[in-house]
Formats: structure tokens, sequence, C-alpha cells
């Protein structure tokens, strides 16, 4: 099981390259390292299965996440072209893709942000940020936050699945968003959706998630 995983949220004129790369290493090379040591083995066995706790910001990018959801489109991209050579040697590999988990992770990221210098941004973008992404976030989190033992029961039914899943979305509440992605090939409808939320109607998605 790869669990390790860090987090960055913020504009992206303010996260230095260093800080971007250092969570790319842990969040995507991290993985490719366990796998490059536990994948040889399995192929020899010819069985195993690699579960690696994704996010459903690997399916969709969300706002201000620009690095962490590279780094799980990253891990998503990698599971996917390697589950074809691995299925030939019997090794089943799955992603577990949570939404949001309340733990002292998102706890931790919300303090650096609330501190953070929004100096090397524009003061439209920091004002985005710090006054509607930031309260929405936390409304999404209050509202639709699953607890690490609700993910930990999810991760727990992928390893002793038969038929183990590629795929397991933990939180049916991020169906619709999967599903308008799939819908329009073209990006048009799920962006256009994103920015009406953000933008123009936070309060009624506020309201809603409440």
């Amino acid at each position: 099981v790869s669990n390790a995983g860090v987090g960055m949220a913020g504009p992206l004129e303010c996260q230095s390259l260093a800080a971007m790369q250092s969570l790319m290493d842990t969040n995507f090379f991290g993985l490719v390292r366990l796998v490059k040591e536990v994948l040889p083995d399995m192929k020899r066995r010819r069985g195993g299965h690699i579960v690696v706790i994704s996010s459903i910001m690997g399916l969709q990018g969300i706002v201000f996440n620009d690095i962490y959801s590279a780094s799980k489109f990253a891990v998503e991209g990698f599971c996917e072209s390697l589950v074809v050579q691995a299925l030939r040697f019997n090794v089943a590999i799955s992603l577990v893709e949570p939404g949001p988990v309340m733990t002292e992770f998102e706890t931790k990221l919300y303090a650096e942000a609330e501190r953070a210098d929004y100096s090397r941004t524009d003061p439209e973008t920091a004002e985005i940020f710090t006054k509607l992404y930031l309260r929405n976030s936390r409304d999404v989190f209050t509202s639709l936050g699953q607890t690490p033992e609700d993910i930990a029961e999810h991760t727990l039914r992928v390893i002793e699945a038969a038929r183990p899943p590629f795929r397991h979305q933990t939180n049916v509440a991020y169906t619709p968003m999967a599903a308008l992605k799939h819908a329009d090939p073209s990006g048009a409808l799920i962006t256009d959706a994103f920015y009406k939320l953000v933008f123009k109607y936070d309060a009624v998605l506020r309201f809603g998630l409440r």
C-alpha cells in the first residue's frame, strides 16, 4: 500500500520550484520507488496487489491545487499505463480515490495558507484565494469530508476483493463531477461549471453544501 503524500494549495506564483519538486518527489516518485522495489518479485511469483492512495484530484483538477493535482494525475497515468503489463503477471493495481479527508494533513495546510506571503501574486488572485477558496474549501471539508477510518475501510474492501477494482472512489458526492468530465471530452462543460461555482454562485455552493 502506497500512502505517502504531502499537500500544497495557493496561487502558483507564490510557490517555489523547490517546494513543487519536493512534493512531486514524495507524491509521485515515492510511489515509483516503491513499485520498482516490489513489482519484480510479484512478477516472479505471478501474484500480488499494489494499492495506491490517489485522490479525486487525480481525475479532476481543483482551483489553487495545481501542483498537488498534477502529482495525482501523474500517479493515475503511471498506474493506468502499468496495470496492463501487471495483469499479464497476475498482479493487480488499485487506485483508491478519496475526496476530502478530515486529518491533520488538511489542518496544517490551512494553517500554512493563512499565514503565507501572497505578495508575489496580484491582489485580485490573493483575495480570490483567501476570501473565496479557503472559505469554500472549509465548507466542502465540513460537509463532504470523510474520516481516516472510513478511508481505511474502503481500502480494506479493495484489498480483500476477489477481483480488485482498478479505480475505487470513496465518496459518491464526487460522482457527478467525474460524470461531467466524461460527458464532454472538450472539457468545456466541467470548466464552465467550476467557473460559475467559484466566481458566480459561490454562495449557492456553500448553501448547498450546508
